[in-house]
């Protein structure tokens, strides 16, 4: 079973920075597409972030300059580096991987997601 566990979030005030990170682990042959994604309260969930396997990578308008994302293939990882935070940034991020993997009887290409990790800015 391929499971993504992520970590980083937590409360920082407006102009700061944090580190989100998230691991895949279980009979995964390879990785496509890493995405980043978030869920402000009461709205919809957003893609903030995406790199390829080859390492392209793409960003929302509203993010633009202010978060890296980047990928370890060997580590099975995505990390996204969010500076310059706002309030607006307030949401629960969530880890989403294309990706293919080792089920019993077949090899199959899935969408899996994080169980997401809350950011709050704020003073």
């Amino acid at each position: 079973q391929v499971q993504l566990m992520e970590s980083g979030g937590g409360l920082v005030q407006p102009g700061g920075s944090l580190r989100l990170s998230c691991a895949a682990s279980g009979s995964i042959i390879s990785i496509n597409v890493m995405d980043w994604y978030r869920q402000a309260p009461g709205k919809q969930r957003d893609l903030v972030a995406t790199i390829t396997s080859g390492g392209t990578t793409n960003y929302a308008d509203s993010v633009k300059g202010r978060f890296t994302i980047s990928r370890d293939n060997a580590m099975k990882t995505v990390d996204l580096q969010m500076n310059s935070l706002k309030p607006e940034d307030t949401a629960v991020y969530y880890c989403n991987m294309k990706l293919l993997a080792n089920v019993p009887g077949s090899i199959r290409y899935l969408e899996v997601w994080g169980q997401g990790t809350l950011v709050t800015v704020s003073s």
